[in-house]
């Protein structure tokens, strides 16, 4: 097969050449917009999902047609230890500038402008490596009283006027949600909910961790009502081979139903999982079609991709005792286990393993799908602790 007409290219947040199962979720985000813009009230989506299921290619797929429609956007990745405010600042800046300069300049965006001034007050704007304040005239008494959640709602609000009064709609896009502080967080929710009150046509569109939608609920009780969770999973098996088989045909190539009914087993439908496989099976086999002797030698090369790349950066993030306490985890199956079993196999209490826990939570490793049990955040990581550290060496057996 030539490797130059490859449809699949994993990586990370990289739009695959066929994005199947996922239009319920746009088609969602984008009525959202259209309803906002007239004015009508709607909730917030926050797209949850593990790792590898495809949530930043959706943000990005949501921000590309929602820009085709005319409407704006603001896209930001949280990172751990990040404030909302850093974050945000270049975007709202840039924001606000595009609606002063494609629209006839009005009070309202004129006013949205020296808030955001009020607002950034000393923090520096970060584009890069390069860090500048913003200067300019301020509208005192909004958005600068040094309380954050007061100041961020003051700033939506400017921002939903100064939309409004342009005739469109804004979108403010987050990835990786669940690493805003839960302070900034309630901020943000309380932010959320001055807009819907005002009615004005603004939307907080956010992926992250299944940890985000207990996250909301903790930082404002009142957040379910602002927003729907749409679940991000893996695909089912007819939009797994759909994902597969369309561009291998676009290609001008075959692929059997034999080959993707063991691929669909293998990847058990995750789409980052896919992508890899359909990679590394359009390199291994000879001539179309790709059969299921070309899966079996894809499938030991994607392993060792993904073990080398995608599985070895969450690792190396790991102390010793984080590793452990994973490695027990994977000793008792893929599923979500119960904490007690795990401390019980390392040899102490679910007390004492408590702080370990709660870290790996903040690091995106592990989550709670229900109290007392905890679960992997990334799709077959069990299968790589155990291919990385084959011993098992818990205390408790």
């Amino acid at each position: 097969m030539d490797l130059q007409r490859n449809p699949f290219s994993p990586g990370a947040g990289t739009r695959p050449p066929e994005l199947a199962g996922r239009q319920a979720i746009m088609d969602q985000a984008l009525l959202a917009l259209h309803r906002i813009k007239a004015g009508r009230s709607e909730r917030s989506p926050l797209l949850v999902g593990l790792r590898g299921v495809g949530k930043t290619v959706l943000l990005v797929e949501i921000r590309r047609r929602a820009e085709a429609a005319g409407f704006h956007c603001l896209m930001a990745e949280a990172h751990e230890g990040e404030g909302l405010a850093r974050l945000l600042a270049p975007g709202l800046r840039r924001l606000l500038l595009e609606l002063d300069q494609n629209k006839a300049r009005g009070e309202r965006i004129r006013r949205g402008v020296r808030v955001l001034h009020s607002f950034l007050g000393t923090i520096k704007v970060r584009v890069g490596e390069a860090e500048f304040s913003v200067e300019g005239p301020k509208e005192r008494g909004t958005a600068d009283s040094g309380q954050f959640e007061s100041d961020l709602a003051d700033m939506l609000l400017a921002l939903g006027g100064a939309a409004q009064e342009a005739g469109t709609a804004v979108a403010i896009l987050i990835d990786e949600l669940q690493y805003i502080p839960e302070d900034d967080l309630g901020a943000l929710i309380m932010g959320v909910h001055r807009l819907a009150q005002e009615g004005l046509p603004v939307i907080v569109i956010g992926a992250g961790l299944p940890q985000l939608a207990g996250r909301t609920g903790r930082a404002k009780s009142y957040s379910e009502r602002l927003f729907v969770f749409p679940q991000v999973g893996p695909l089912n098996e007819e939009d797994a081979w759909k994902a597969l088989r369309e561009p291998v045909r676009a290609e001008g190539a075959e692929i059997t139903d034999e080959a993707l009914g063991e691929i669909f087993r293998r990847t058990q439908g995750y789409p980052y999982f896919l992508q890899e496989w359909g990679s590394q099976c359009w390199k291994m086999a000879s001539t179309s079609p790709i059969d299921l002797d070309a899966v079996i030698q894809g499938s030991r090369a994607a392993i060792t991709s993904l073990d080398d790349s995608f599985f070895r950066v969450r690792f190396d993030r790991l102390t010793p005792r984080e590793k452990d306490y994973l490695r027990a985890m994977a000793e008792l199956g893929p599923g979500p286990q119960r904490s007690g079993e795990i401390a019980l196999l390392l040899g102490t209490s679910s007390e004492r393993v408590a702080p370990l826990r709660a870290g790996l939570i903040a690091k995106g490793m592990v989550y709670s799908p229900q109290h007392g049990d905890t679960a992997f955040t990334v799709p077959l990581f069990d299968e790589f602790m155990k291919r990385t550290l084959p011993e098992f060496t818990g205390k408790g057996q």
